[in-house]
């Protein structure tokens, strides 16, 4: 399945670069009469902080797209939220709190399934373990980190998943980056996907592993690059690699595409190559049973190598795990990095993924969990036929509860979410270089929490920045059939 999407025009392009120009311009004159250091306080002697390129464009480029969504939040990021309006005339250096709160529609967290609450069977088990367990072990789980709850919970993700074992990290970032390292070394091949998180592609850099990218969810372009590195060996010596690794995601965060599992399966059984799929976004997100995008394609979930996937989206909660055979696992327990020096995920962590988990799974004799899974598919795709039937340029599947609406130009990303948020709708604008340079957007997140009023509310308020930002970009002919809850 190859990526399409609706590229910009030239003369949208052209401004898009002339606009980074500008920003970049007018930051080098500012930095040149100001410099950031004059700023530092008390470091006299001392090699000033803010240098590089990377910190002037964070500075000058990246918080006048990013500063609409840098403040604080304080409430549950749940279907509402409670921002705290600032004042910043620096964009993000100095942040003066108004005392203001702004109660907006949240669409700019992963909070898919809806757990993310202070109040139902999730709190009440999660504040129950901390009275009992305490908040944290304060050690690795190879040291005295290890909880009876974190067995419990990777039996039940190994049952969930329909594998042999699991094993369960504090932070999901972390999953990637101290794992993959484990099971990768040089001499090993990875295919990997050119959208993969920066958490895989850090761990893979440390893993010492050769690299292919290959085009996003283009299956031919991936079996190209995999036979030719397999047939014509490693890059000096032409000896054969010790190894061959797809690594790809379930969903693409930033993209809202649905890996093409199947295909990718295939090519993995032909070349006899492991497969590595992240679940981050994919996980209770997808699939007729909340099982991610093994259950969304029906594959056998042992086709899968290495399965990953956070607790910190659908689950409310935080952290990830690995789960694969009982080889893997074994392997993993003793020389993954996270299971020798990183903290232990913290008791309440665990029973807040157990319980919701369980409602997932019917094991708590409710259908609660499939309620919400089945929400969250009605919600998805009703809210991205309403948003291409203005008329925006919308990427991703269908099915996919990230929806990316793009608006090339830095000023019209930062502007529409700027507007929604006085309109009461708090989103993300994401540009360079977490996209490509055209590919300004602001990112929609979908949750079973969301009801019909608050997706008709976004979309209202979505068509009426529309008109004002002139961002209705796609040339695609529209689909003028009613779109019905």
């Amino acid at each position: 399945m190859v990526h399409t999407v609706e590229e910009c025009t030239l003369f949208v392009a052209f401004c898009t670069f002339v606009s980074y120009g500008v920003l970049l311009l007018v930051g080098y004159i500012k930095e040149f009469f100001w410099p950031p250091s004059s700023m530092e306080k008390n470091r006299e002697g001392y090699v000033p902080l803010y240098v590089g390129f990377e910190s002037f464009y964070t500075r000058n480029v990246y918080r006048r797209i990013q500063d609409c969504w840098a403040r604080p939040i304080s409430s549950v990021p749940g279907a509402e939220i409670d921002l705290m309006e600032r004042d910043t005339p620096d964009y993000g250096w100095t942040m003066n709190l108004t005392g203001k709160i702004i109660k907006c529609i949240n669409v700019g967290s992963y909070n898919y399934l809806g757990y993310a609450e202070n109040k139902g069977a999730c709190h009440d088990a999660a504040a129950e373990t901390t009275k009992n367990v305490g908040v944290t072990t304060g050690s690795p789980r190879n040291e005295m980190g290890s909880l009876a709850i974190q067995e419990e919970l990777e039996t039940l993700v190994a049952e969930f998943l329909g594998v042999d074992d699991a094993l369960t990290f504090g932070m999901g970032f972390a999953t990637n980056v101290l794992n993959i390292p484990s099971l990768l070394g040089p001499g090993c091949l990875v295919l990997s996907d050119e959208f993969n998180h920066a958490s895989l592609i850090l761990g893979i850099k440390l893993s010492g592993a050769t690299v292919k990218v290959f085009h996003h969810n283009d299956s031919v372009d991936l079996e190209r690059k995999l036979r030719e590195a397999l047939v014509y060996g490693q890059n000096r010596t032409r000896r054969p690699y010790k190894m061959a690794i797809i690594v790809v995601e379930g969903i693409y965060s930033m993209e809202g595409s649905i890996v093409d599992l199947p295909a990718i399966i295939a090519i993995k059984k032909k070349y006899k190559a492991y497969l590595y799929v992240d679940e981050a976004h994919s996980i209770g997100a997808l699939g007729p049973n909340g099982g991610g995008v093994v259950d969304y394609h029906k594959c056998n979930p042992k086709d899968v190598d290495i399965l990953m996937g956070t607790f910190t989206k659908s689950f409310g909660a935080a952290g990830g795990y690995i789960a694969g055979s009982k080889d893997l696992i074994a392997h993993l327990r003793i020389n993954s990095d996270a299971q020798n020096y990183a903290a232990s995920m913290a008791a309440p962590v665990a029973q807040q993924i157990i319980t919701s988990l369980q409602q997932i799974m019917g094991k708590d004799g409710s259908d609660e969990g499939m309620r919400r899974i089945k929400l969250l598919a009605r919600n998805t795709q009703y809210f991205r036929r309403r948003v291409k039937h203005m008329g925006f340029i919308v990427y991703g599947s269908e099915d996919s509860p990230v929806v990316p609406v793009i608006f090339h130009l830095p000023a019209v990303t930062a502007l529409f979410v700027r507007e929604l948020t006085k309109r009461g709708v708090a989103g993300v604008g994401v540009g360079f270089p977490a996209t490509k340079i055209t590919g300004g957007r602001m990112r929609f997140c979908l949750s079973a929490a969301h009801t019909k009023e608050h997706l008709d509310k976004i979309l209202t308020e979505v068509e009426e920045v529309g008109y004002i930002t002139g961002a209705y970009y796609s040339r695609r002919k529209m689909d003028m059939t009613p779109v019905e809850w």
